[in-house]
């Protein structure tokens, strides 16, 4: 069964798929981050809940006999009262409620950031499955014309059939390489509609040819300090340790009564004794109780601090370890530009020339054309290896890193 189409799709007039227009659409569309979304909308309005004062209490009491009032044997009486938190208590409430918000507040930013990590290895990976397909496309074209030479030599005995019997068979593989290719490319796009919340066999624009590899990165010291300041579960952990030391201090404040202010007018005393203000008060004499939570939300506090230094050493080693792999990937490619495919180029040309002229056989020049076709795939792989661990990266930072280099 189909999603229907939304008619505000913003690939519909599209003639390339952008990274960034993806992630944005993907934020705002996907159901997980409107799930965390809701959470913490609903996260927030406990602080008014919990800083409220409880609704007063309205007592009315009535004897009916022969009448109302002593005189008459009856009586009425009505009462109003008030529960009032020692001073302070209130305030604490909120601030629980208020740090319990700014965790979930955190929890929807490492969502995001999860979600764009998806979506951007989802695009590398639609983005790979095409660039492979084309790669495919221009070797079954180079075979193509190697068999038409091989089929020519044949015809004047230059060769044997079994150069042209060859070709097929190459090219029977290059076949069966491009329905595999085709169902990458089926299950990309299928990974992409899903995030997106449409049908999976949604049209897609292409990928663009090129994406840009950057020379280097920034060092992992300054990664660091970013990420300490930009990851949202950090943030949320540092929420976690408020919401610890909040409720210690309302622990605290348990040592200390509330007061229920109390208003009266009681028909059945006498009438120079009927108006009558007061108040209830509890007696926290039970200071075992208030003790163990005290104890208890210490020891909660020891705890969200521990867990966040414990996060705190995951980010950096989370960056450090990110940032070696981005970099790692960023010198294949260069690799593989600088040196491999010129190489690989280079050995396919003379191999093509020798065989035209009879010094090489024809299996040597299959060779080099799967040696360049290999190198060529690997080379694109590389390149989506690279954005998969740059997003890796960009996660562990909490936060995009500028791509201010040229396009390959």
């Amino acid at each position: 069964m189909h999603l229907p189409e939304d008619p505000t799709d913003s690939f519909c007039d599209k003639t390339e798929l952008s990274v960034e227009q993806l992630v944005a659409a993907v934020q705002a569309r996907n159901p997980s981050l409107q799930a965390v979304s809701a959470a913490w909308q609903a996260a927030a309005e406990r602080y008014p809940q919990a800083v409220s004062l409880d609704d007063p209490m309205f007592t009315y009491m009535i004897t009916p006999t022969n009448g109302l009032g002593a005189a008459n044997g009856g009586g009425w009486m009505v009462q109003a009262s008030q529960k009032i938190p020692w001073m302070g208590k209130r305030a604490l409430r909120g601030s629980v409620a208020s740090a319990e918000a700014d965790t979930m507040k955190g929890d929807i930013g490492d969502t995001r950031l999860r979600l764009e990590e998806v979506a951007r290895t989802a695009f590398y990976d639609y983005y790979l499955a095409a660039r492979q397909t084309e790669v495919n496309a221009s070797t079954r074209k180079i075979v193509s014309q190697f068999r038409e030479i091989a089929w020519n030599k044949y015809q004047v005995n230059q060769t044997t059939q079994q150069d042209v019997l060859q070709a097929d068979v190459e090219l029977a593989t290059l076949e069966s390489r491009r329905t595999e290719l085709a169902r990458d490319q089926q299950v990309a796009v299928a990974r992409i509609n899903t995030l997106l919340h449409r049908a999976a066999d949604c049209p897609l624009p292409p990928p663009p040819a090129k994406v840009s590899v950057p020379d280097s990165l920034p060092c992992a010291e300054s990664l660091q300090q970013v990420a300490a300041n930009s990851r949202p579960d950090l943030y949320a952990a540092q929420a976690r340790v408020r919401t610890e030391e909040a409720s210690l201090a309302l622990a605290c404040k348990e040592y200390y009564p509330d007061v229920n202010v109390v208003g009266r007018y009681d028909g059945f005393m006498p009438e120079n004794m009927r108006p009558a203000v007061g108040m209830d008060i509890n007696i926290p004499i039970r200071s075992s109780r208030r003790s163990a939570a005290v104890r208890e939300a210490s020891n909660r506090i020891a705890q969200r601090r521990a867990e966040y230094e414990n996060l705190l050493d995951q980010v950096r080693y989370e960056v450090q370890s990110g940032r070696c792999r981005a970099n790692q990937s960023s010198q294949v490619v260069h690799l593989y530009e600088e040196k491999i495919l010129p190489a690989a180029q280079r050995s396919l040309e003379s191999a093509q020339a020798n065989y035209t002229t009879g010094t090489l056989d024809f299996l040597r020049l299959l060779d080099a054309e799967r040696q360049l076709n290999s190198q060529r795939e690997m080379y694109y792989q590389a390149i989506a290896d690279y954005h998969r661990r740059l997003a890796e990266l960009e996660r562990a930072v909490g936060c995009p890193l500028p791509e201010t280099f040229p396009a390959r």
